[in-house]
């Protein structure tokens, strides 16, 4: 099994240029995404969004629900927690690594969830989510505290050097049982995803989606159809100029 390494770590100046055609690399933002899968008819599904052609980052493209880890994440309290397997896999090759920080991963992919698709990963509670941040309203207003039990970390990618963009995301899977809410009007022509589409696995690689969202849904279609849902979570990102695989267990 190939062990993930640490990674470098680097705090330029401000006056040091980053990004492509410049020899330096920004340092990769901690992102979370959620795969949601529907298996309630003859195959499964999985949730996509289609982003608006209008977006700088990945026009158009087919992806899942998922962005940035905000400071309101950490604040937190969910329902239950991640499993011991998952925790400690999200921790593996990290710096610094706390059980809060994989929890703020968590919940992170869970209020995206909620700001892209308005679905709401949770359960009600009369122990109402208390944030005062306005992502986290629609849990506050339909009491629902978000769960992290039936969450299964799968995969973790770190963009590639010298891109514009770089994040250390990792993928989260969940099932559509997991959903305990949903408010509408959150997708229109507008807004940073134009549409919601269930698509098979089969659909979705036909589908235009980003490169490491097409290698993810190949890693989780084999673990659905193998019902291997405990596998260890793939690590993709690249060293000397090479893409590689590895695995965290």
């Amino acid at each position: 099994m190939n062990k993930p390494d640490r990674g470098e770590r680097w705090n330029p100046p401000e006056s040091v240029k980053l990004g492509p055609n410049t020899g330096r690399s920004l340092q990769p933002k901690d992102s979370a995404t959620l795969i949601i899968v529907d298996r309630s008819g003859k195959q499964p599904r999985v949730l996509f969004g289609k982003r608006n052609e209008s977006q700088a980052f990945m026009p158009g493209k087919y992806v899942f629900p998922g962005g940035r880890l905000d400071a309101a994440d950490r604040q937190i309290k969910p329902l239950d927690e991640l499993g011991e397997v998952c925790m400690r896999r999200l921790g593996m090759g990290v710096q610094k690594w706390t059980p809060s920080r994989g929890r703020a991963l968590a919940l992170a992919a869970i209020r995206e969830t909620a700001e892209e698709t308005g679905l709401l990963i949770g359960k009600k509670s009369s122990d109402r989510v208390t944030s005062k941040a306005e992502a986290w309203s629609p849990f506050v207003n339909k009491q629902i505290r978000p769960s992290l039990s039936g969450l299964t970390f799968v995969a973790r990618a770190i963009t590639p050097p010298k891109r514009a963009r770089r994040f250390d995301s990792r993928f989260f899977l969940a099932d559509r049982e997991c959903v305990g809410d949903e408010i509408g009007g959150i997708v229109g022509p507008d807004t940073e995803l134009v549409s919601l589409d269930w698509l098979s696995f089969d659909d979705a690689l036909e589908a235009d989606l980003p490169n490491i969202t097409k290698v993810v849904v190949r890693e989780v279609a084999d673990r659905v159809k193998t019902g291997e849902m405990s596998r260890p979570a793939s690590f993709f990102r690249f060293r000397q100029g090479k893409f590689w695989r590895g695995e965290l267990d």
